[in-house]
């Protein structure tokens, strides 16, 4: 089978940043300089970009240039908090940008999740979660006006790890009486592939949250989306012995 031209400039190109020969944070020559080195169109040789940026080893930076990029770190979410795990959120090149606003109750999701009459009063939480400048994760959470109040609006550090919304990535408080996390590897929106700055072929995990309290009423609905290869999600299951079981029967 006869290999494309695009497949083999991205094999040398890959094999000179997995040799070292090609450094991370180091900018590649010029695009027009690439394809006339490797005697191909510009359009080839940004296919053969395209392979390595969804493959995260190149970092495509609007008016700048490609980069190599680092080596990606994976974020740990953990089921049923919405928490990022602190021995990740607390590195210091973790960070979380956090933007509110007032909006009304839609009919589409996850905001419909709340069952509240269209045009409900709701507060829209956006968290992007971020690696250095490498988005690692978003998520938009929809809470009514009488649930709770709405974080600060700005950029938030990870410095203090236990606290804050940054920490909880917009889970609230006090502790719901119960989480559902629907699951489901999926292709990006056009605006999730954008705002990750991925390529719309990348697969994505997303995470559908409703939390609801003592009442039953559901406080909270959030959509999550992460790429899958900047995120491992941990879920863990507490099992019940006989004696457990028959305490909790009513």
């Amino acid at each position: 089978m006869r290999v494309s031209r695009a497949h083999s400039i991205a094999d040398d190109l890959r094999s000179k940043i997995t040799t070292g020969q090609l450094q991370p944070g180091q900018r590649l020559p010029a695009e027009t300089e690439l394809a006339t080195r490797y005697g191909v169109s510009t359009a080839t040789l940004r296919n053969a970009l395209g392979t390595l940026q969804a493959e995260g080893l190149v970092e495509k930076i609007h008016g700048r240039g490609n980069f190599v990029h680092p080596p990606l770190r994976r974020t740990t979410y953990v089921g049923g908090w919405g928490t990022l795990d602190p021995r990740t959120a607390a590195d210091a090149a973790q960070r979380v940008t956090i933007r509110t606003t007032k909006t009304t109750a839609p009919k589409e999701h996850p905001a419909a999740l709340l069952a509240r009459p269209e045009g409900t009063a709701l507060t829209e939480i956006l968290c992007l979660t971020y690696d250095g400048e490498v988005p690692h994760g978003l998520a938009r959470t929809y809470v009514p006006h009488d649930t709770t109040s709405p974080p600060n609006v700005g950029t938030v550090t990870a410095d203090a790890p236990c606290q804050g919304p940054a920490a909880r990535f917009a889970v609230l408080t006090p502790p719901p009486a119960e989480v559902r996390e629907t699951v489901c590897a999926r292709l990006p929106t056009p605006d999730e592939a954008s705002t990750l700055r991925i390529r719309p072929t990348t697969t994505v995990l997303a995470i559908t949250r409703t939390t609801t309290d003592a009442t039953g009423l559901i406080v909270e609905a959030a959509q999550l989306v992460f790429p899958a290869d900047r995120v491992a999600a941990v879920f863990t299951s507490h099992l019940l012995d006989d004696a457990d079981e028959r305490q909790t029967r009513p």
